[in-house]
């Protein structure tokens, strides 16, 4: 007897958060996936990938008009601004755009899946209340990821099909050219250190160093999501995604260095954005004589996230047990989820 197909609509289908969750649906055997993003990619097996601009009207309109059968979206698409304020207009209009165009002509749509984050708890403003809880109180906005979830509480009232807000932490992938890739930062700029015979320091703020942080990983996150799309007691609920511990760079730096057979150095806070912008001939140099793949410095490069996260001078974590009350019970070790990723780079030739 055939396997009855749900079709996925993955909206944002180049991001390390898409791209993991590509991986796990391909696995499953019960999935056709439509991948969407703005650079495209190559059909493969079960997978077919549209280019499209989701804030063209024309574009998106017409490249989403045939998309009948889908079954479930999962929206993990962002679109980076300079101030909190400018990402509201661009990121809800995505998101809109597709559920507006989707929704009327999916007969069979059951779900619509938002990846959000714990800005949601105003984890990028500053210092918040830890662990932070699904149930938590908001906070004055700007904030998308609020603005978006409001829109899909509103747009489902009435409907047969469900949603679901997935909050993970920090997201450990190996997906390149992503302005938020806290494992590439530190792999780029722990080779680009040792080829300069530097010691591995910290960069970040000094208070950074021993407060308590968590990550997720890519793959758990995907699991994760993927549960929450197709378990009916989940419906039309938030889920913070974590990977289950706790670490302090205190403890984890000294590894990622020994990782790297390097050693270490005391902190020393440095703008990345800054000291790492002329860095571009060192890569090249390390690049070919290590004979890298062709991926472009610039294409690795993500600074700016990098500098962002090792700001954090307060903790940064949430309750993830709701998830597992109601029958989510993946975990990693977050130590062996970066040494994973480190060999993932090196199997792919990106880092040596």
């Amino acid at each position: 007897m055939e396997t009855i197909k749900n079709t996925a609509l993955v909206v944002g289908a180049n991001g390390v958060i898409g791209t993991n969750l590509i991986n796990y649906l391909e696995g499953l055997n019960n999935w056709n996936i439509i991948a969407l993003s703005r650079r495209g990619g190559s059909n493969n097996g079960n997978i077919r990938y549209i280019a499209v601009d989701l804030l063209d009207e024309n574009d998106y309109k017409q490249k989403l008009s045939v998309l009948t059968d889908v079954t479930h979206i999962f929206y993990a698409a962002y679109q980076d601004k300079p101030t909190w304020a400018e990402l509201v207009q661009p990121n809800l209009a995505m998101l809109m755009n597709v559920v507006l165009a989707i929704e009327p002509i999916a007969y069979n749509l059951q779900h619509i899946s938002l990846m959000q984050g714990y800005k949601v708890y105003g984890a990028h403003l500053g210092p918040f209340k830890t662990p932070a809880k699904e149930s938590d109180a908001g906070h004055m906005p700007p904030e998308f990821n609020v603005d978006q979830q409001i829109f899909l509480e509103k747009q489902q009232q009435g409907k047969k099909w469900s949603w679901s807000a997935i909050r993970p932490s920090v997201v450990g992938g190996t997906a390149i050219g992503n302005p938020m890739n806290l494992a590439l930062v530190i792999a780029l700029y722990a080779t680009i250190s040792k080829e300069l015979g530097l010691p591995l320091r910290f960069p970040g703020k000094l208070g950074a160093y021993d407060k308590l942080l968590e990550m997720t990983d890519a793959t758990l996150l995907a699991k994760a999501t993927v549960w929450a799309a197709t378990t009916q007691a989940a419906a039309n609920q938030a889920f913070n995604i974590n990977n289950g511990d706790l670490f302090r760079w205190t403890e984890l730096w000294p590894k990622i260095a020994a990782y790297f057979k390097m050693e270490t150095a005391p902190p020393l806070q440095m703008p990345l954005q800054t000291i790492m912008a002329d860095k571009e001939p060192q890569w090249e140099a390390i690049r070919e004589k290590y004979t890298l793949a062709p991926h472009s410095y610039r294409q690795l490069s993500s600074w700016a996230f990098g500098e962002f996260v090792f700001s954090w001078d307060y903790d940064f974590f949430a309750d993830g047990t709701k998830a597992r009350r109601m029958g989510f019970h993946e975990f990693i070790d977050t130590e062996q989820m970066f040494y994973n990723l480190f060999n993932e780079l090196r199997v792919e030739k990106i880092i040596p």
